[in-house]
């Protein structure tokens, strides 16, 4: 999914790929977020889906991956995973198995106390 293959601007692929969204209206999830297809997936046409949602579902079925890992293996922000993966979650193709951060709450804090959990668990 590199933009060199594509041509153009790479500004522009990205506005393009979002829709001209810079942020997710709902479901925004946190980098560690772990993402998988919802039981229900096979059952939704994929055929109004952009290459890069069906490229996620791809990456998906053959197990969960994290927000960052997604973004790394299709070489997209993860700004633009974020926006992509919130439209597979309100389509009910994907769910989550992990934490995935309610806009009212602080991400930073959020970020440190997973942070300081994990380390009171060492």
């Amino acid at each position: 999914m590199t933009s060199a293959g594509h041509g153009g601007d790479p500004l522009v692929r990205m506005y393009v790929v979002t829709g001209g969204r810079h942020s997710a209206t709902r479901n925004h999830f946190d980098f560690v977020t772990l993402i998988a297809l919802s039981p229900y997936s096979a059952q939704y046409s994929r055929a109004q889906l952009t290459p890069e949602k069906n490229a996620i579902l791809g990456l998906l079925v053959r197990s969960a991956q994290s927000v960052v890992e997604l973004g790394a293996l299709l070489d997209l922000p993860v700004s633009v995973i974020r926006i992509l993966l919130a439209d597979l979650m309100e389509t009910g193709h994907i769910t989550t198995e992990g934490r995935s951060l309610d806009v009212s709450e602080d991400p930073e804090r959020m970020i440190m106390e997973a942070v300081l959990e994990g380390l009171q668990k060492l």
